[in-house]
């Protein structure tokens, strides 16, 4: 990072999110910290239940209660934003934050022409004039890969396919020019070609706009293609985070290791995937000590009492008390 620009995008320091119940508070996000600069994409990657989407709807401030941030902070550009009333925080989305959603269907008014909600949310965020908005909506539905976006700009949601329909979601996204967008299993309803476009998407916008992405999935194929640095997490913590390619080849924390093992390579050897044993603990039964110890072949009795915390490892950092050892007996 320059010093001109020393602060992040995104910082997220200690964040913890709670559900409460009658039984008492259930942790789903308990102590992430990372950060994306300008320009740079983070993966977030893990199973169902890992704390992926609760982490970018706890950044948007679209928690829905019983759940809250209970601690730790979030700040967009040095300003701290977790803890803004909600109209200020809804100045902030799709302004400075930009978001792309799963289904492209509940995203866009199917009543509405997408030029119609383009030019709405041009309008809400910047000051132009109707006809300024409209051309900027034309070259933004451009910019995403429209063709003849003239005449497609007056079509309805149902009149285009899935994969054009989350380009009108792109655009949407980024026409305040945000700081950072937000991308939530944005490829999981496509088909894989349509898949690689919308990758390559994402990327040119970071490339070209300076825009941090955050881009949540279970897909490690699309963390492989888009992202410069990958977090993977685990019942509500980050288990790693590092250089995507660190990750991917070289994985260190025994659950990240059986996520690549589960990858299938096109080399032609004869390996067997890797399955990891078990399941996602419920919030309501998260084991004490490393929450994978139950399912990790490589757990001690260290890892069955004490949480192990994010510690620097080479090019990452990695919750995982085996690199404790290492370091003890080097």
């Amino acid at each position: 990072m320059s010093e001109a620009d020393p602060a992040p995008v995104l910082a997220v320091r200690d964040l913890r999110v709670d559900f409460v119940t009658r039984r008492g508070a259930l942790h789903a996000l308990d102590g992430v910290s990372f950060e994306i600069a300008r320009g740079e994409v983070l993966g977030v990657v893990g199973e169902s239940g890992a704390g992926k989407s609760v982490t970018g709807l706890a950044i948007i401030g679209l928690i829905d209660a019983p759940g809250r941030v209970t601690a730790g902070s979030i700040a967009l550009s040095g300003q701290r934003i977790d803890n803004l009333a909600p109209e200020a925080m809804r100045r902030i989305r799709g302004k400075r934050i930009g978001m792309i959603f799963q289904d492209p269907l509940t995203s866009l008014n199917p009543l509405y022409r997408v030029g119609d909600q383009l030019i709405e949310t041009i309008r809400t965020h910047l000051d132009l004039s109707e006809r300024a908005a409209r051309k900027r909506a034309i070259d933004l539905l451009a910019e995403v890969g429209i063709s003849a976006p003239e005449k497609r700009i007056d079509a309805y949601p149902h009149e285009f396919s899935g994969g054009m329909r989350q380009r009108v979601v792109i655009a949407l996204a980024i026409c305040a020019e945000p700081e950072l967008i937000i991308a939530d299993e944005p490829t999981t309803a496509l088909d894989v070609s349509v898949q690689a476009q919308i990758i390559s998407l994402i990327k040119r916008l970071g490339r070209d706009h300076g825009t941090a992405v955050m881009l949540v999935t279970h897909d490690m194929g699309v963390i492989a293609e888009t992202s410069d640095r990958v977090a993977v997490m685990y019942s509500g913590r980050i288990a790693e985070i590092g250089p995507v390619r660190d990750v991917v080849q070289r994985p260190l924390h025994p659950y990240a290791k059986g996520l690549m093992g589960a990858i299938p390579t096109l080399a032609g050897d004869a390996k067997r995937l890797v399955q990891i044993p078990g399941a996602m603990p419920r919030l309501s039964a998260i084991p004490n000590g490393c929450a994978f110890h139950p399912r990790c072949e490589f757990a001690f009795d260290r890892c069955r009492s004490q949480r192990p915390e994010p510690r620097p490892h080479g090019t990452r950092l990695v919750a995982c008390h085996l690199y404790d050892a290492a370091e003890s007996a080097a």
